[in-house]
């Protein structure tokens, strides 16, 4: 990525590896970048998307029109940096208008180096993306732009989402205590592969304790703080290529100890379990996913942002080594497996976020489920 210094005027290109191109004009940082292209369906929360760093090396379309209406502020981000490796809206706010704005979203993309474009028809980029699936881009801004056949040819340099193995980029390098908030009950290792803000203090506001270790934690590491449970988070990348996450996983499960995933950890427990993965054509992004609990006939609105899945039987409980195990969760939109659960250990996942946080909180059920699981090893 290249950048220098933003201007609402500089023409910009977005060029997908499938040769279409969108013209508008730079948002954020004006330069070069390269990465895999999403869409979000979410009509808020974009401080949110940002910083969460599953969405590391791609570049995120919004959906909604309209972005950066209520500006930026620093209680909203999910890690300590903006990881998307691009933006891409179509209105963006002229000026934003809220009590908690402390400046622009264009300022603040700006300052972290996102190179983004405005003033496209993100409507019908998101219709190509829907119909043709996820693929590469790069988004090219400045007063002197090649012609789009060289742009084109550098896209398809770039690489791919699959195969990438992401995690320990994103992660923790260093061991830190969130504490319980109120009285301490249980604790908890966390294992950071993507790991967002919101997630241990979800867990914080029940009294656990969270020990957030890095991706490439040992089992004696974990072990050393004397967990009630073990907690694998969300994070980016190909989960085909997680095999340390996955060792790890299958450690504690022999040693039965209660064990929560969202996200990158329920491809993790899937793989694990013995099941495989696969990419999804173009994943599922926003914070308006319908999800039934499937051990509760409940139907959930859920934030996903996920590329990957499970490859795992719906209609029957399978055998592992670990015992036998089913889905638990399934997207309605197109029945994805959303989550996983063991039925002689406890063990479960999920794969969308319910620490939620920009919301919906309708999984936030799921960190209760988590502490009675620990309850009843603890009895």
């Amino acid at each position: 990525m290249t950048i220098s210094t933003r201007g609402a005027q500089t023409p910009a290109v977005l060029v997908l590896e499938d040769g279409r191109a969108f013209r508008g004009r730079a948002y954020g940082a004006v330069g070069e970048t390269f990465g895999e292209a999403v869409f979000s369906t979410g009509m808020t929360g974009y401080q949110e998307t940002l910083t969460d760093p599953s969405y590391h090396r791609q570049v995120v379309v919004m959906t909604a029109p309209h972005v950066g209406n209520t500006g930026v502020n620093d209680e909203d981000p999910e890690s300590g940096r903006i990881w998307v490796s691009g933006y891409v809206v179509r209105d963006p706010a002229r000026k934003p208008s809220n009590w908690r704005s402390q400046r622009s979203l264009d300022e603040e993309l700006a300052k972290q180096g996102v190179v983004g474009i405005s003033g496209i028809d993100t409507r019908a980029l998101t219709r190509h993306l829907r119909e043709r699936g996820a693929m590469r881009v790069g988004i090219f801004s400045g007063n002197a732009i090649p012609d789009e056949g060289t742009l084109l040819a550098r896209v398809r340099q770039a690489p791919e989402m699959t195969g990438a193995d992401l995690s320990a980029e994103v992660a923790t390098k260093e061991a830190y205590v969130v504490p319980a908030i109120g009285a301490k009950k249980f604790t908890v290792a966390a294992i950071d592969l993507g790991i967002k803000g919101m997630t241990p203090h979800r867990m914080a506001e029940r009294g656990v304790e969270v020990h957030v270790l890095p991706a490439t934690a040992t089992l004696e590491e974990v072990y050393a703080v004397n967990p009630d449970g073990v907690f694998f988070s969300n994070g980016p990348g190909d989960p085909s290529t997680a095999d340390h996450p996955v060792a790890l996983m299958r450690g504690v499960l022999e040693r039965k100890t209660p064990l929560f995933g969202i996200c990158f950890g329920n491809q993790i427990l899937g793989r694990a379990l013995g099941f495989g993965t696969y990419k999804l054509k173009y994943g599922h992004r926003g914070i308006n996913q319908p999800v039934q609990d499937r051990t509760t006939g409940k139907v959930e609105v859920t934030a996903h942002n996920h590329g990957f899945a499970v490859d795992a039987p719906l209609d029957k409980v399978s055998d592992t080594e670990f015992g036998r195990a089913e889905v638990s969760h399934v997207c309605l939109n197109d029945q994805v497996v959303e989550g996983l659960q063991l039925l002689d250990r406890p063990a479960f996942s999920v794969q969308y976020h319910p620490e939620a946080a920009a919301g919906p909180h309708d999984a936030a059920y799921l960190f209760d489920r988590f502490t009675t699981l620990m309850e009843g090893q603890r009895a």
